[in-house]
């Protein structure tokens, strides 16, 4: 890293237009809300610190900068620290988003500044509409100081103090020559991962980079508009039901590309290839998609299990010119992708694993693949009864069950027909149904791991659920047997009624477990000889909705509510009763009511749990990781709205470095 240059905010905002500096932003896009945007202001014009930049040079070597090929390599100044407070300046300034914004520009627009306060605050015309003192801080800018005089001087309450006005006005006007202070990275021989440490080891403030950022930073060096081609992909399988993130999609694009799972190896991969690359990727993942889909169906974000699973497919589809040979290897291919997500084949030191599987697909195959991840574990690639075990929907075995339930064309309790029978131009929707209620299960005093137990789920259409509500199965499951013989069965109900009452809960469960273990197994077997894929028509797709509202609990409803708060201040929606794996080992930490693990502002802060039961969770380890624990609803929030006055200046906050140190940072850690 060279030593530090200093460097004025017009220059860099020239640069910006020019193209020699760019603003990657990253995973989170643009993320400061406006009370961010208004202390930063308030600093400059202040003369406070607002903290140095941190940048990355790079060549653009065979480049497509703003669409036009360049001929000869040129230089690219990608911000890394400090493009929060870049992008915010810009808009301010300029009085437009930088070119390829992701985000809500209404975050840096309508600023206005009082020139008798000397205060600002974001345009609201009841205060300000016949206040001529409240200026438009982006009209100063574009339009210069003249309108501005001859507006207050022309107002006969302002006219007396207009040399005042003025040279308050020019001293705002003078933040554009405000100097940064630029540390920056250069040299060929700075990796990623070199960059990533010398950004860690500065900043200290939350900001959290990925390597898939700086590896797309710096494509988007030589191809702008990658970004953008990227989420144009993502956008399309949000709204299949499927949400992925810019990391997964570089991961698959890096392993159609090159073969390797690091992503510095896209170093070397030109622009033109990376482009084909990242369009025959998004190919194989959406022909995959269509296989887990039609054959396994899991149809939605919230059973789609494996993810990490799905670069080596792309690479086993790469070395197999697009397609698998036929029914038997898709199903050796779907046994392997059931078996990887199960145990966590990914949880881990996800590159290695993922090399080590690249080269096993190169020289073996899928039976090479099959092999390894037997040897892997210890040659047990077997469901027992109790790995389903496991609580929440978040839990990994929740996804097999749904599995179970679709391909096995598990009926329904009330009608008796199939759960993906429905009226033509329909969707059936299916409802998650405790099969003991919760309220009666807390009531007898069974903890929260059992009443959640994935062995206590199943799934009725979404009438059924509701007129059965909170009825206990001792009351109605012998009317369901007679009437619809085989529904019990085919929901893997013990058939033993004395295992339906709450006294014999505990007891149901391990029958139950043994139940969908066996079915569990007898599918995959079939996948591993090839006789279950491709046979009869693919499944329908369904629609898949939360528990019905009498099977709600407090805890519940308190999440809800929670959330949709937290939402309304700024937080990003979070992950709800998710699991959470320790990245070393993959063995589950907990099960979480929500997680946000890219912090509650995406990339400004440690990621945060909340989890009702610690006991039940390895605090020490998450904390240990960086996670800020919380176990009630009414902490997270203070917590949350003690961060938010911080941001706006109401309370004092512990001094912070590197990123927007200036701005104290909605809902980071203090």
């Amino acid at each position: 890293m060279t030593g530090g240059v200093v460097t004025k905010l017009v220059a860099i905002l020239d640069q910006i237009d020019s193209g020699s500096v760019l603003l990657p932003e990253f995973q989170r896009g643009y993320v400061w809300n406006r009370d961010q945007v208004r202390d930063l202001m308030r600093s400059l014009y202040l003369g406070y610190p607002v903290g140095s930049l941190l940048t990355w040079e790079t060549q653009a070597d065979g480049a497509l900068v703003r669409g036009e090929a360049v001929a000869t390599p040129a230089l690219r100044v990608l911000i890394l620290d400090g493009q929060q407070r870049i992008t915010s300046l810009y808009g301010i300034t300029r009085g437009r988003p930088p070119a390829f914004f992701q985000g809500d520009e209404r975050s840096f627009s309508g600023l206005r500044f009082h020139v008798e306060d000397e205060t600002f605050e974001f345009y609201a015309p009841a205060k300000m509409r016949d206040d001529p003192r409240w200026i438009d801080v982006t009209s100063l800018y574009t339009r210069g100081l003249e309108p501005h005089i001859g507006a207050l001087n022309a107002h006969p309450c302002t006219q007396p103090r207009i040399v005042s006005y003025v040279a308050r006005l020019a001293r705002l006007q003078q933040v554009l020559e405000r100097d940064f202070h630029e540390e920056k990275i250069t040299g060929a021989d700075k990796s990623i991962d070199v960059v990533i440490d010398i950004f860690n080891r500065v900043n200290s403030g939350g900001t959290k980079l990925s390597k898939g950022d700086l590896a797309l930073a710096k494509k988007c060096a030589q191809w702008p508009e990658a970004r953008a081609a990227m989420r144009t992909h993502l956008d399309r399988w949000e709204k299949e039901g499927f949400s992925f993130t810019l990391d997964w999609l570089l991961r698959n694009t890096s392993a159609v590309a090159t073969g390797r799972a690091g992503f510095s190896s896209l170093d070397t991969v030109s622009v033109t290839d990376f482009q084909q690359s990242l369009e025959v990727s998004a190919r194989y993942v959406s022909q995959f998609l269509d296989v887990v889909a039609g054959h396994l169906g899991l149809d939605h974000n919230r059973v789609l299990m494996g993810r990490y699973a799905f670069p080596v497919i792309c690479r086993m589809l790469q070395l197999a010119g697009g397609h698998f040979a036929g029914p038997a290897e898709t199903g050796r291919v779907l046994y392997w992708y059931i078996h990887s997500a199960l145990w966590g084949r990914y949880a881990g030191s996800t590159e290695t694993v993922l090399n080590q599987d690249y080269e096993t697909a190169s020289r073996s195959g899928i039976g090479g693949l099959i092999s390894s991840l037997e040897r892997w574990r210890g040659g047990n690639l077997v469901i027992d009864g109790q790995d389903f075990a496991a609580s929440g929907q978040g839990s990994r075995f929740y996804p097999l069950l749904y599995l179970l339930t679709r391909v096995h064309g598990a009926r329904d309790f009330g009608n008796g027909l199939p759960l993906d029978k429905h009226r033509p131009g329909h969707p059936a929707s299916l409802q998650v149904h405790h099969i003991f209620p919760k309220a009666a299960l807390y009531e007898a005093g069974y903890p929260r791991s059992q009443v959640n137990a994935v062995a206590n789920l199943c799934f009725l259409n979404r009438e059924t659920s509701l007129v059965i509500g909170q009825r206990k199965p001792g009351e109605y499951f012998s009317a369901v047997g007679a009437t619809h013989p085989g529904a019990l069965a085919s929901q893997w109900i013990p058939q033993d009624p004395a295992l339906w009452h709450i006294d014999r809960y505990p007891d149901f469960l391990a029958a139950r477990r043994e139940l969908l273990a066996a079915a569990a197994n007898g599918f995959l077997n079939q996948l591993r000889s090839g006789s279950a894929a491709g046979s009869g028509q693919p499944l329908d797709r369904l629609t898949v909705v939360a528990a019905a509202a009498a099977d709600a609990d407090s805890r519940t409803d308190q999440v809800i509510a929670l959330v949709a708060e937290l939402v309304a201040l700024g937080c990003a929606d979070p992950a709800v009763d998710c699991e959470v794996s320790d990245p070393a080992t993959g063995e589950v930490l907990a099960i979480a009511e929500a997680c946000w693990p890219e912090g509650l502002r995406p990339g400004q802060a440690d990621p945060v749990i909340l989890e009702f039961e610690p006991a039940d969770a390895d605090v020490a380890r998450l904390r240990e990781l960086g996670y800020e624990v919380f176990t009630s609803p009414s902490s997270l929030r203070s917590h949350v709205h003690r961060l938010n006055q911080e941001v706006a200046g109401e309370v004092m906050a512990p001094r912070r470095h590197g990123e927007d140190a200036e701005a104290p940072v909605a809902a980071t850690r203090m």
